[in-house]
């Protein structure tokens, strides 16, 4: 008898911590760049009743990022399409879900304020920097190959986002290769200014890459959908609110307001489901990476998107004041 109730008390134990276990909310890792959409997510008071916990991973550009995406150590993470190939290169099983399109203006290339430099073929036998196979990398090529020069017409110089700046303050590099809100931060500071601007030189895509691992897990999987919904109606309620939500993401990322507004207002984002344009102009990225050594062969880019995810309009959708129009910038 004794054994039987200890049998049965311990039978009880187990089904309890199951029970507390299977009670215990899924956690989706989610890597973010500079605030990007935590700050939106936030702002937009978009995070309440979550059915899942949101675990947070701050990275200050695309290839630590990807690196974390790679490891496992996040299950997604939002990730440019240069950085993504790279990634996908390197074997990183990997999927974008959805991409958010942008005006590619802040993607650029920068120099001191009082810079000799005007144009892209001014920058014959000039000091580049830029972090290699970033976007940034990208539009340098793009550009120098639009001004009719070559990579070895120049010197890259292959550095992190902080240290870049700095070696541009300094005088160790003449043009820095960067994108947003770095770019505005240089320009709203007066420390920098766009010698060549993304504009007809990158597609402008980002995005919202996930594990196959967590694809692979209905719940996850289910909870990625509802976080690239509750994304969107975020920013779209950031784009109804700039002041607010310019404060709060200048909160997270560290930067002047008026330099985050800057950056993330003439973007002009706008979520939506992964198309076959999308798909043809990444594997344009990658043809063009290929051809400059930086892909050691092909890589066929169709089997390295998911899909399966939709993008509804935003719940609040007619309370939301649409999205700026795309316009010129100087």
């Amino acid at each position: 008898m004794k054994s039987t109730a200890l049998a049965a008390l311990a039978a009880a134990i187990l089904l309890h911590a199951f029970q507390a276990q299977a009670a215990e909310p899924l956690t989706l890792r989610i890597a973010d760049q500079k605030g990007n959409m935590r700050a939106q997510l936030e702002a937009a008071d978009a995070l309440k009743d979550l059915p899942y916990v949101i675990q947070w991973s701050e990275f200050p550009a695309a290839a630590p990022l990807a690196e974390a995406l790679n490891a496992g150590a996040v299950d997604a993470g939002i990730i440019g399409d240069a950085p993504l190939l790279f990634s996908l290169a390197a074997g990183a099983q990997v999927k974008a879900i959805a991409v958010n399109k942008s005006n590619p203006y802040g993607t650029a290339l920068l120099v001191p304020r009082d810079s000799p430099l005007q144009t892209a073929a001014d920058l014959k036998g000039r000091r580049i920097a830029t972090g290699r196979g970033s976007i940034g990398h990208f539009v340098a090529l793009k550009a120098l190959e639009k001004a009719g020069l070559a990579e070895r017409d120049v010197e890259f110089r292959f550095l992190g986002p902080v240290d870049a700046k700095i070696a541009l303050a300094n005088g160790s590099v003449d043009a820095w290769a960067t994108w947003e809100p770095y770019t505005a931060l240089a320009e709203s500071s007066g420390q920098g200014r766009v010698l060549v601007d993304g504009r007809g030189l990158w597609a402008g895509n980002s995005y919202l890459a996930a594990t196959d691992q967590a694809l692979a897990d209905p719940a996850r999987r289910e909870a990625l959908q509802d976080y690239l919904q509750r994304l969107n109606g975020a920013q779209h309620w950031a784009y109804a609110h700039l002041d607010d939500y310019a404060r709060t993401l200048a909160r997270i990322i560290g930067f002047p307001e008026d330099a985050a507004r800057l950056s993330f207002a003439r973007r002009e984002l706008r979520w939506q489901a992964v198309d076959a344009a999308t798909v043809a102009q990444q594997q344009e990225t990658a043809d063009f990476y290929q051809a400059h050594a930086l892909l050691p062969q092909r890589l066929d880019v169709a089997p390295t998107f998911d899909h399966g995810f939709r993008i509804g309009p935003p719940a609040q959708a007619a309370s939301l004041a649409p999205q700026p129009a795309t316009k010129e910038y100087p």
